[in-house]
């Protein structure tokens, strides 16, 4: 059976790459796409674990390629995901999450409209600044940057299959845990995984 794809954006700070890292050891049959960037590598960060980091010039050849299945250009660097990894892996039945903005979203939809699609709010803006500055990771003109774009990207929420607020971070990751065990529990895809017990109750 071929996995599912979940999309999940949010306002940069809002906390969605530490909402997934938790999630994902306690869910089964689940990975978490590595993103190509362009952007410089942070201290921190490790080269292939928090994304593939790449030239500009190595970017543009694979978009001519057409190696991604979604790209967008955040704050002056671009940012894709690898079309064959994506396929291939849902291929294996195993679920996937991709975390993207909005301008992804779009693109994955059309592409993919059976793709489910998550939206992680901050509780308020105010917060959104205090967790920007407390990273202490960008210039104060980058952090408005930022929350100028948090704006935009809120403009985008309906088109969006499901919100979650960020206020309290276990309730967030439980919501985001619910929401794929719900859709796992579908009719079509449950039917899919149980085909042999069905098969036996329709012979017996």
């Amino acid at each position: 059976m071929r996995g599912t794809l979940y999309v999940i954006a949010a306002p940069s700070g809002t906390g969605k790459t530490t909402l997934v890292k938790t999630l994902i050891p306690s869910l089964s049959d689940i990975t978490v796409s590595t993103s190509h960037t362009t952007r410089p590598q942070r201290p921190a960060e490790v080269d292939t674990v928090n994304y593939y980091f790449i030239s500009k010039n190595t970017f543009e050849k694979m978009i001519d390629h057409h190696d991604f299945i979604e790209y967008a250009t955040v704050f002056k660097h671009y940012y894709g995901t690898s079309r064959h990894w994506v396929e291939n892996t849902l291929a294996q039945g195993k679920d996937v999450i991709l975390e993207i903005d909005w301008q992804g979203c779009q693109q994955i939809k059309k592409m993919l409209p059976d793709c489910i699609s998550i939206f992680i709010l901050p509780p308020s803006l105010h917060d959104l600044e205090q967790r920007l500055k407390h990273r202490a990771q960008d210039s104060d003109e980058v952090i408005e940057q930022r929350l100028s774009d948090a704006k935009e990207t809120l403009s985008h929420i309906k088109e969006f299959d499901y919100l979650v607020l960020n206020a309290d971070f276990e309730t967030a990751v439980n919501d985001i845990r619910s929401i794929i065990k719900a859709h796992r529990l579908l009719q079509k895809p449950q039917s899919a995984r149980l085909a042999g017990l069905l098969a036996e109750f329709v012979s017996g």
